[in-house]
């Protein structure tokens, strides 16, 4: 009997507990809840904590409370100079209608493919009206908060509101980029073409401007160099001229003995002279040398007797 009441006690305890469970729900601080009575909606939750509703008949969905990131797909856009452009944009919705939000969509998964659609078109139709070089400046800011303010006037209807729209990444096509990029190159070769021909011509031309100075530094001191030995050869020309002009005949006895060392200097030396002639003058017939103003003979210095 003690046995059997203990069971049923045991029974009850377990459905309380399994009713006590069904009962309750916890809402955390970044959820909110929609309760379901049989399918049908009966309150919204936003508060966090613990709550109850009827147990078997009543179901709870939960919902993020925090703002959640959307990815749209990348697409391709005309803008209005028909240039093409690859976009890559995002989004950042919250869901702040729990109960439009399950009427309309029901799901995230639902309202990201809703999303996807708006946002392109959004882009289409913005980034449509305005030209290529407007989408690549400070304006870019301003058309996304213009698409921010239209995606989130269509998605209202779903219970969420599109805090911000903007573009991850804007490029050209594949093909466009690489027309780009080859006549970018062009460019920069033709540009540098044009340094090195420019650096050439400067170049040339300091050459040029170098070999002209170093020319007339050359010119200038050949000039004084002849000058300075002009001046030396007059110069020495006057002294000799003072010198030798006070005795011409030994003027002219001292040319001979020059003229004698630079013909008798070498012993090859082969010459074909009548003793009597005008450069033996000097030279007496027993081979002695007659010094000019009749002072007497010297013995001549010792040189190679002339051949013949």
């Amino acid at each position: 009997m003690r046995k059997g009441l203990l069971t049923i006690a045991g029974i009850a305890a377990v459905a309380v507990a399994i009713v006590g469970i069904s009962a309750t729900y916890v809402v955390h601080q970044t959820e909110q809840a929609l309760v379901l009575q049989l399918g049908e909606p009966r309150k919204v939750v936003k508060e966090p904590g613990l709550h109850f509703k009827l147990p078997f008949i009543q179901n709870v969905v939960f919902y993020d409370n925090r703002v959640l990131d959307f990815d749209a797909d990348v697409q391709e856009l005309i803008a209005s100079d028909q240039k093409r452009l690859v976009v890559d944009s995002f989004a950042r919705f919250r869901i702040v209608d729990p109960l439009r939000f399950y009427q309309a969509v029901g799901s995230e998964a639902v309202v990201r493919a809703r999303l996807d659609s708006i946002v392109n078109a959004s882009l289409r139709n913005v980034l449509g009206s305005v030209p290529l070089a407007t989408v690549l400046t400070s304006q870019r800011a301003e058309l996304m908060a213009q698409t921010a303010q239209i995606v989130n006037g269509e998605a209202k209807s779903f219970g969420i509101e599109v805090l911000d729209v903007r573009m991850r990444r804007v490029d050209l096509p594949e093909a466009n980029s690489q027309a780009i990029f080859s006549r970018m190159r062009t460019e920069r070769e033709r540009e540098a073409t044009e340094l090195r021909a420019q650096g050439a011509e400067l170049a040339q031309r300091i050459r040029s401007r170098a070999d002209r100075e170093r020319t007339v530094l050359l010119a200038e001191a050949r000039r004084e160099a002849q000058i300075a030995r002009g001046e030396g050869d007059a110069t020495a020309s006057k002294i000799f001229a003072d010198s030798f002009g006070q005795d011409a005949a030994f003027f002219d006895f001292y040319r001979s003995l020059q003229a004698y060392r630079v013909a008798l200097g070498n012993s090859d030396t082969t010459m074909l002279l009548s003793p009597n002639g005008e450069f033996f003058r000097y030279f007496g017939s027993d081979g002695t040398l007659n010094l000019p103003g009749g002072n007497g003979a010297a013995p001549a210095a010792p040189a190679p007797a002339p051949a013949g």
